[in-house]
């Protein structure tokens, strides 16, 4: 009788904290900080940060993730040297060219038009005036060019540097050769299937490699 009255009394225990459970919170929290992190507000005040702010600068010689040197200046030297000799280093793949056309209608075709014809909102609605057409008389436009003007800007148009990475800016690239060469008439970018410029990337690395044993001796 007695060991029938425990068995009771802990299934009747173990049915009130089956029932009182909630599965989204534990009912006892060991350690309640490690569970129920704080959230701080990005421009917050908390006086476990240096100087109170919660916004701090990155660590000293810190390298964000994606970044890749620019070895030409922002100057209208490196431009014009950017033009003639900078080549992108990346597959003209329709993968890529379809990346470029989405962030080219994010950052650029506001103000290019989805052309590139220089007819974007903000031209139609005067905020800024005379974009030109990438098709304009006199204009030498090259991939090394477009590069370089999204990594530094030019005139009106601000740098997209931080907005962009190495790799996305050069797909915005090809996308703006595709639409110069359509408001000119004359031939696309030839798209290489992905295996190929696998292929490709293989035999650039191991020439690179043959390079560097030449140079080590």
């Amino acid at each position: 009788m007695k060991r029938l009255l425990n068995l009771s009394l802990i299934f009747a225990t173990a049915l009130t904290l089956v029932g009182c459970f909630d599965e989204s919170k534990p009912n006892y929290q060991y350690m309640p900080n490690m569970y129920e992190p704080i959230g701080y507000e990005t421009y917050g005040d908390y006086e476990i940060f240096e100087n109170g702010q919660s916004a701090l600068l990155p660590a000293p010689g810190s390298i964000p993730r994606g970044w890749m040197p620019y070895d030409y200046e922002d100057t209208p030297a490196g431009k014009e040297l950017a033009t003639v000799e900078l080549k992108n280093p990346h597959p003209v793949t329709q993968e890529n060219l379809d990346k470029g056309k989405e962030l080219y209608d994010i950052y650029c075709a506001v103000c290019h038009g989805s052309k590139g014809d220089g007819q974007g909102i903000l031209m139609k609605n005067e905020v800024f005036l005379g974009i030109p057409s990438y098709a304009d008389p006199g204009r030498n436009i090259t991939e090394g060019s477009i590069y370089h003007v999204q990594m530094y800007g030019l005139n009106s148009m601000g740098s997209y540097a931080s907005q962009t990475n190495e790799l996305e800016r050069w797909q915005i690239t090809m996308h703006v050769q595709n639409l110069m060469a359509a408001l000119k008439g004359t031939e696309p970018l030839t798209v290489v299937e992905p295996e190929a410029a696998a292929a490709d990337a293989m035999e650039m690395m191991s020439d690179d490699a043959h390079n560097d044993t030449d140079e080590a001796h």
